[in-house]
């Protein structure tokens, strides 16, 4: 069946569209401003009426632009002085070039239609295709001209209109954000002016806090542009939308209007000063505002940033709609709520296992089945498998646990903050804070559920046979997991049942059902007794012991994956090293060259073989490695040899490198010897427990990352099953390539094996995954209403100035040059600077080895990326709110690990 064209391509030749012919399938031709205000028109809200000129005139007009395009899209970001004078460049270029014949034609005839014949005044505004997205808004920075009469004034803003589109401000933002300049079109929408009594902005969400459902409203007298501008001190309200409720009324003194000024333009009115103040707003008119507000909201499915006008019939005109791109989003049953009475509570999945990043959507199917077959084993099979249990929610590619049911149980309490306690402080705090807060009290609890539930447990994994087994040897709970992981290895072989695609899929699932039991198994008895361990010496020690000496216990723990990773990449170099063609081979040459060497097997044997058998352990592996959405290094080892070159200039430059792994094995050992030594002195006894706790505690630290290590090994091969199912899709025609299959999830995968065209579909979310890679913040603990709870314990609030305050990870002190990295990729770090990050996972911690300490804004004293920097004795402070924007790559600073803090140094505040 031949598919109906999309209206862009109906329209793409286009000049002049009128407003109400325009919806968001024009975005690329109308730009978002418009498509904006075309939805508002269509789904009855009242918009002045008006035309928009399209971005196939600003086309015509941009030509002479594509060599300072050319330049712009090579300029670096940081380098601002030349960002300004390109952008200078192309408004010049712009103005001086003459409008082209049919573009005057058309405008002309539009606006003679609008205003029949007379000179109307008219708004003009810019609306760029990069303007008023879910993703960036863009507010202010594109001109918007008022009260312009007559055509040749219109014609004059138009041109000023597109100027405005390389304004620095907007050209250095666009930057930020990624944005290719040579993608950047522009149109114009030309409205009725409204004669405005009183105007303003309403947010239908409170773009401070974060508050759903609390819409918070500016307001003046005269145009609004005194007060999106801030011109004026607008009058400042606060209503609760379900309600009508206004929670906030502050007059503010209006000293400043905007008015239209006779023949076209405004003029700024300086009003009396000493007169009461009086609202210039009626509560009904709040109240319709908040009313109106949220039907807008509701309608494009987000918070909006809304400009209005009454005019002086009392006619509420809306004028422009964008999203507030500030606000992360919520779960769409949360965002569309009646209420906040029933507070939700989600924890980050992601910033908890030490990735920010965004999961491709085959990603977060993974988590979901995964997380399905653990709750089957205690008793608890969601109705979907492929959907996941109810508790698991997404939101900005971003995986959120709900654990509103678990804080509303003494126990389910009790269990987070302990079990979080060492690996994520901040989450740990926020609940005991959060405990306090009346929508989330206490429900009366059955235990029998959670016994059985805790029976279940014990039976399917034999904990009660595994724990003391592990326990007495450690080596024999190595021994499971390897051989658990050897025999994942080959699980990606096709079985009889993958004859097609679907059979593919199939194995897929079985495979999680198989291995997730196992790997279940195998992990419960470690992570139980090396808390437990931990604690009872902790508690058998009491004052004898500080937590500084504590942490030297598990430093250089044994049968730790990730270390024996990187030290397996480390004595790679020094192979390397050894021969000297090939050393300045891989410290000369691009990791990417490189990496397409390896493929084509034309690298130097040492180097070749070297990296394959490093692969062949350790090729499963990736950064944010838990999205099996992402290349493995076995497919793109392009990271692998980034670091290895790394690992070249430390042995160059005489860095100590692993040496300081053998240092901390020492130091735990000496260490532990004392604090046996010293319990000894309180009792024979407890001497003898504290030994053998510490001895068992540092032991099984190290198998603490053998869980995740045997769970990406299985995302990599449920990987593998993945690539014919896209390879089929798209030969199909049902996918554009093989890859996309990762942006789809299990359950699309199933209907477009049926015959279903995908590749709008995943157009459309790669479209967005790229801008979520942009997004710098996401919050650990997120609310329903909106809000992110702010620790009263932790952060810059209760530390002195120029102190931040986090957790203890990694004992030691150090002053050095901080070096702050989103992205380990294609990260520089020079040997011995302070790594400031979000948060790390098992992919950054090659970098340690060149660290000489670490700043983690989340994490806790057992995080992946603490345990790591104990074993490579470098200090390291986590948990530490604000640190990747208090901090700036350059300053100096100083690292005290073992009291939790980082110090600014003043004279650069």
């Amino acid at each position: 069946m031949e598919q109906a064209q999309p209206k862009n391509v109906k329209f793409q030749d286009t000049l002049v569209l009128p407003l109400d012919s325009l919806d968001p399938t024009l975005l690329e031709l109308v730009g978002g401003k418009a498509a904006n205000l075309g939805e508002l028109i269509h789904s009855g809200f009242s918009v002045p009426p008006g035309f928009c000129l399209t971005t196939a005139a600003y086309t015509l007009v941009s030509a002479e632009l594509a060599p300072i395009l050319e330049e712009l899209s090579a300029a670096k970001a940081g380098n601002s002085a030349r960002l300004t004078e390109l952008a200078a460049n192309a408004r010049t270029a712009l103005l001086q070039t003459p409008l082209p014949v049919q573009v005057i034609d058309a405008v002309t005839q539009a606006y003679h239609s609008l205003s029949k014949g007379t000179s109307v005044p008219v708004a003009v505004r810019s609306s760029a295709t990069t303007e008023d997205l879910p993703s960036a808004s863009f507010a202010g920075q594109y001109q918007t001209f008022l009260n312009v009469i007559g055509i040749e004034a219109v014609l004059s803003a138009i041109r000023q209109c597109w100027a405005s589109l390389w304004d620095e401000r907007a050209v250095i933002y666009r930057q930020s954000l990624g944005i290719d300049p040579r993608s950047v079109q522009v149109a114009v929408v030309i409205q009725q002016l409204v004669e405005a009594q009183v105007a303003g902005v309403i947010f239908t969400a409170n773009p401070l806090t974060g508050k759903r459902r609390q819409s918070v409203i500016d307001a003046s007298g005269g145009l609004g542009e005194a007060v999106v501008s801030g011109t004026t001190n607008p009058d400042h309200f606060m209503v609760n939308t379900p309600t009508g409720q206004i929670l906030e009324r502050r007059l503010g003194d209006k000293r400043v209007a905007i008015h239209s000024k006779a023949g076209g333009g405004t003029e700024r009115i300086e009003l009396p000063q000493g007169e009461e103040l009086t609202a210039c707003l009626s509560d009904p008119q709040l109240q319709a505002l908040a009313r109106l507000g949220g039907e807008i909201e509701a309608r494009f499915g987000v918070p909006q940033d809304i400009e209005w006008a009454f005019d002086q019939d009392q006619h509420l005109w809306i004028l422009q709609t964008r999203p507030i791109t500030t606000l992360f989003p919520l779960p769409l049953a949360d965002d569309t709520s009646p209420g906040d009475e029933n507070l939700r509570v989600y924890l980050s999945f992601n910033v908890q296992q030490g990735t920010s990043r965004p999961f491709t959507p085959m990603g977060t199917s993974a988590i979901r089945l995964l997380a399905s077959v653990i709750t089957t084993l205690i008793g608890y099979p969601p109705s979907s498998p492929l959907e996941g249990p109810p508790f698991i929610n997404e939101t900005a590619f971003r995986i959120f646990f709900d654990v509103t049911n678990a804080l509303r149980t003494r126990i389910g309490r009790n269990l987070l903050s302990n079990i979080l306690a060492q690996a994520e402080a901040q989450a740990s705090l926020t609940f005991q804070q959060l405990a306090s807060d009346p929508r989330l009290s206490l429900k009366p609890g059955r235990k029998l559920p959670l016994l059985l539930a805790v029976r279940r447990l014990l039976l399917s994994t034999r904990l009660p046979l595994y724990l003391p087994l592990t326990l007495l040897s450690p080596r024999f709970a190595q021994t499971r997991f390897l051989r658990f992981i050897e025999e994942l290895r080959i699980t990606n072989q096709p079985g009889i049942e993958a004859t097609s695609a679907d059979g593919y899929l199939l194995q897929l699932e079985q495979l999680f059902s198989k291995a997730t039991p196992r790997l279940v198994s195998r992990s419960a008895p470690v992570m139980l007794g090396s808390l437990a361990t931990f604690q009872l010496a902790t508690c058998l020690l009491g004052k004898l012991a500080t937590e500084s000496e504590l942490q030297t216990v598990v430093r250089g723990a044994p049968y730790n994956p990730t270390t024996e990773m990187n030290l397996a990449l480390w004595s790679l170099a020094e192979e390397v090293q050894a021969e000297e063609a090939t050393a300045h081979l891989v410290s000369n040459t691009s990791p990417t060259h490189l990496a397409e060497d390896y493929h084509q097997n034309s690298l130097p044997p040492i180097l070749q073989t070297g990296i394959a058998r490093f692969l062949a352990t350790y090729g499963h592996r990736a950064i944010a490695e838990l999205d099996l959405g992402l290349p493995r290094w076995s497919e793109d080892p392009t990271y692998v040899f980034s670091i290895l070159s790394s690992f070249l200039q430390l042995k160059e430059s005489g860095s100590i490198g692993d040496g300081e792994f053998q240092s901390a094995v020492t130091e735990a050992e000496a260490m532990i010897r004392e604090l046996s030594h010293r319990a000894k002195h309180q009792n024979w006894w407890r001497g003898l427990v504290v030994n053998f706790c510490l001895r068992r505690a540092r032991a099984l630290s190290g198998l603490r990352e053998m869980p995740r290590f045997a769970l990406t090994l299985l995302l990599a091969q449920t990987r593998t099953l993945l690539w014919p199912v896209g390879e089929k899709l798209a030969h199909q025609g049902h996918l554009e390539k093989a890859d996309d299959i990762f942006f789809l999830t299990l359950p699309e995968a199933h209907i477009a094996l049926a015959g279903t065209d995908m590749r709008t579909v995943v157009s459309l979310r790669r479209s967005d995954y790229e801008q979520e890679l942009t997004r710098r913040h996401i919050p650990l603990v997120l609310l329903s209403d909106g809000t992110e709870p702010v620790l009263e314990s932790l952060g810059t609030g209760s530390a002195p100035a120029g102190v931040l305050q986090g957790t203890a990870a990694s004992a030691g002190r150090l002053t050095g040059r901080a070096r702050v990295i989103f992205d380990p990729t294609d990260a520089q770090l020079v040997p011995g600077e302070i790594l400031v990050a979000p948060t790390t996972d098992p992919g950054w911690t090659p970098l340690f080895l060149s660290a000489g300490g670490l700043v983690m804004e989340t994490g806790g004293a057992m995080s992946h990326g603490a345990i790591v920097a104990r074993e490579y004795g470098i200090p390291a402070v986590v948990g530490v709110p604000g640190a990747t924007s208090r901090i700036v790559t350059g300053r100096q600073i100083t690292v005290d690990g073992s009291a939790g803090t980082v110090f600014l140094e003043q004279n650069q505040q």
